[in-house]
């Protein structure tokens, strides 16, 4: 979540009512007697009374003016130890969950807010369903959690006067101070501070909930010689940390007690799963997985019925081809929850045989014993459970079950959702029925008085497959007439029906016809191009390969290098089929086992020997969109004798204009990738992760960019900043706003940002800058934005034009808008404070 302009502005008010005039919000005629209670809650602040109502006196003031930005601290209470010594308690952690304002304070710090746009990707997941999960059965209360219990002497308790006045003293000052101040403060103290003394100080500010002051005290204490593990200590901090959101922290302090031997307590596993499960970070929900996991295997604890339904939720949150990764998870929670003896809910049953129905290998036994269950608790299949037993039966091509779960829908209210035709749909057409298929399409029409995208696709396909030509081409004239997109998957299993009935002037005319519809796609052109070699027509195929070779959002592959090469050798053009076989060399393409024979025949008639694979080296523009990324946020990780290094592309799959980059990167860096991760030839599902092979070529990047781990930006950057750089860092990690200003976002130091900010000085490029947790936001404004964008505009992709050159083209970006605002006060600009706040902690 993110701050709002009027919630900014109304903390930036309280922040200054509290630092300047604390009257001016109250009634004239308690001007006086309010001022007077302020002036000796101050001089009360020094001497940190252990009275009740001094206690509430002093904090009385702070409370009114966090009341709308955390939790309201309770009042601490008088413990006595075992040896008669007064102590003070830390209070127990606040019972309900943090309020919105909270989460809005503090998320920020541990992600970065990326704008969720339509996806166009054509890929199998953009049809899959999200599996609907009743939130009534989910909660993440944290009541009666077991923690650890901590006690701290009381600060009147120390005999040295200068002690208790050095300590209240920093009690005051450090929760007023960011991070590097903070550090050279608690520094100028090491010749007296001790143990006791820090424990108090980050007791303190977990008391009066400056959390973060005291995670930075903890950290400060680890790093001297006299510490000493306490793990009450840890334990509350972590929790304090879990429950502000601050996951990264949180994990922090919970890696600290399993390295001390410990095991965490059951209020730390819990609030640092809820952490997780909170962020929608990439990898969240893995690491949330993974401590759920240990909290069972290591802690041997049995989690509340809540955490199992939240994990649960979590996983069948995304759609279900994403979701189908995490079934033995799901196995595993439902096993938890039956030894456990805790009540099942329905869609626990229903997520998983959801989950089950999306495996590429359909277990029946298995969603055959959930359906007993199901009954056995006396709870009837909803729409969503048949939806799924449907779509396990189209894999299975299972026409029995199929239809007796169909006939099921009538005892149900409503119309049987789209996904049961198209599923009904697919059945038949597996067991070679595809006119049955098509009389269930116009049924549907006629049930719902609507099709959907899915189902025009589906049919389609259907249809193309079993070459009912006549009635492919005439859905597909309705499809285009309904205004319904996207088109392409359809275009795509018409001409694919043509290239196979040799009807070439069909085909091309499909061809046209997608242009024209739809945006340009790789697998469009590799079947136009298989269909102008296969009638011979080379020069025309070699002007449809260069188009595709030139356009950064179509790219070749190893299909379409092929084809054009066998087409150079069938038509005898040997110089030409050289040129490619050097190109397949240099982009480490896999050549078919009948166009080597070829080959080698044409080589040896020039006396030439078969070449090798080229060493690899990058070519300019790979560096130059290399340094653009790296910028952009792109990883880099090296082996521990930082030898060698791995180039690591992370694309984000709810970014449309990340779907076409990442497309174009794998080209680029084709050669450079493992062997593993290359799709199979003629595919062109490219994963949204990709690693380079660990090569020393890239540790001059890793030298400059990752020297420790850590993204760094280098002091020469000034001197690499060309247009293409900076094209390539904003289509990778920038957008731009309703309003027309441009956003790039960058990740390092402050001294960094600043050279960066001298180098686009340089250019006669002005900008401002914002930092968002540790990430910095450098704007194009006004004017400035126009010529940023006449600078880079030459090197944008053709398929993110339309993204990134006009303002409120993209949906999703008002609110990143939001969450950057350069005119806004109480976002104030950190550009002067310290980012290397985990180095210094």
């Amino acid at each position: 979540m993110l701050l709002s302009r009027g919630q900014e502005v109304s903390l930036f008010t309280l922040s200054l009512l509290s630092n300047s005039n604390p009257k001016r919000n109250l009634k004239p005629n308690k001007a006086k007697s309010t001022s007077m209670r302020a002036a000796q809650t101050i001089l009360r602040s020094l001497s940190l009374s252990l009275h009740h109502n001094h206690y509430h006196l002093l904090h009385h003031r702070r409370r009114v003016l966090l009341r709308s930005i955390s939790l309201l601290t309770p009042s601490p209470y008088l413990a006595f130890s075992s040896s008669g010594n007064r102590t003070r308690r830390l209070p127990p952690l606040a019972t309900s969950a943090l309020p919105a304002s909270t989460l809005v304070e503090n998320l920020p710090d541990e992600t970065d807010s990326d704008v969720v746009r339509e996806n166009w990707d054509f890929s199998p997941h953009s049809e899959d369903e999200i599996f609907s999960f009743d939130a009534s059965c989910e909660s993440t209360d944290l009541k009666h959690l077991n923690s650890a219990s901590l006690e701290v002497p009381e600060l009147e308790e120390l005999p040295e006067l200068w002690r208790r006045s050095k300590l209240a003293w920093l009690c005051k000052e450090l929760p007023a101070h960011k991070s590097a101040t903070l550090i050279r403060i608690l520094n100028a103290q090491r010749k007296w501070i001790r143990q006791e003394d820090a424990t108090y100080l980050a007791v303190h500010c977990m008391r009066i909930r400056e959390n973060e002051t005291g995670f930075r005290v903890y950290k400060w204490m680890m790093q001297r010689h006299w510490f000493r593990f306490d793990f009450a200590l840890a334990t509350k901090l972590a929790d304090f940390m879990g429950k502000e959101r601050k996951y990264i922290k949180c994990r922090e302090i919970f890696d600290d007690i399993i390295n001390q031997g410990r095991v965490p307590c059951e209020s730390t596993f819990h609030i640092l799963i809820v952490a997780y499960l909170s962020s929608p970070v990439q990898g969240c929900l893995e690491e949330a997985c993974s401590i759920y996991n240990r909290m069972i295997q290591l802690g041997g604890y049995k989690p509340r019925i809540s955490l199992h339904n939240s994990l649960f939720r979590a996983l069948v949150s995304k759609p279900g081809g994403s979701s189908k990764h995490y079934l033995k998870q799901a196995e595993f929670i439902f096993h938890n929850l039956a030894t456990s003896e805790l009540e099942i809910h329905k869609d626990i049953y229903g997520g998983l045989i959801w989950l089950h129905s999306y495996q590429e290998t359909i277990d029946k036994a298995r969603i055959a014993s959930l359906r007993e269950a199901l009954q056995a608790a006396g709870i009837e299949e909803s729409k969503e459970v048949l939806v799924s037993i449907l779509r396990a039966c189209s894999k299975e091509g299972d026409v029995e079950e199929a239809e007796r779960t169909w006939l099921k829908f009538s005892h149900c209210d409503g119309s049987p959702p789209s996904q049961a035709f198209v599923y009904r749909m697919e059945v038949y057409a597996k067991v070679g029925q595809p006119l049955k298929s098509l009389e269930i399409f116009r049924g549907m029409q006629e049930q719902l008085g609507s099709t959907s995208v899915v189902a025009y696709h589906k049919i389609i396909e259907v249809l193309s497959k079993a070459q009912e030509m006549e009635f492919a081409e005439s859905l597909m004239k309705k499809f285009m007439e309904s205004g319904l997109k996207p088109l392409m998957p359809s275009f795509i299993d018409l001409m694919d029906l043509y290239f196979r009935l040799d009807l070439h002037d069909k085909l091309e005319l499909a061809f046209s016809q997608s242009l024209d519809k739809c945006r340009p796609n790789r697998t469009v052109y590799n079947i136009y191009l298989d269909s102008l070699v296969k009638i011979g027509n080379i020069e025309k195929a070699e002007e449809i390969f260069n188009q595709m070779l030139n356009n950064g959002a179509i790219g070749v592959n190893t299909r379409s290098s092929n084809t054009i090469l066998s087409g150079y050798l069938s038509s005898g053009e040997y110089v030409k089929a050289e040129k490619i076989y050097d190109f397949m060399c240099q982009k480490n393409y896999d050549i078919e086992p009948p166009l080597m024979e070829k080959l080698d025949y044409v080589l040896s008639l020039t006396r030439k020997v078969v070449k090798k694979p080229m060493s690899l080296k990058l070519s300019k523009e790979q560096r130059e969109i290399l340094v653009g990324l790296l910028l952009g946020g792109l990883r880099i990780e090296s082996d521990e004798e930082r030898k060698k290094h791995a180039i690591c592309f992370e694309f984000n799959e709810r970014l449309e204009t990340h779907s076409i980059l990442k497309r174009y990167v794998y080209d680029q860096y084709h050669e450079w990738l493992a062997s593993m991760i290359k799709p199979i030839d003629g595919s062109d599902d490219i994963s949204y992760r990709f690693v380079t092979v660990s090569h020393s070529y890239f540790g001059f990047y890793a030298d400059q960019f990752w020297p420790k781990g850590q993204p760094v930006i280098p002091k020469l950057i000034h001197r690499w900043l060309s247009p293409r750089v900076l094209a390539y860092w904003y289509m990778f990690a920038g957008y731009r706003t309703s309003s027309g200003d441009i956003l790039l976002k960058l990740k390092g130091s402050q001294e960094g940002v600043e050279r960066i900010m001298k180098a686009f000085k340089a250019k006669s490029l002005d900008c401002k800058v914002k930092r968002k947790g540790r990430v910095f936001w450098i704007g194009f404004l006004g004017s400035n934005s126009t010529w940023f964008w006449k600078l880079v505009e030459p090197y944008i992709l053709d398929g993110l034009r339309d993204f990134l050159e006009g303002s409120g083209k993209s949906s999703g970006r008002m609110l990143e808008t939001q969450a950057v605002n350069f005119e806004s006060q109480s976002d104030s600009d950190e550009v002067a404070s310290d980012c290397s706040d985990h180095h210094n902690s």
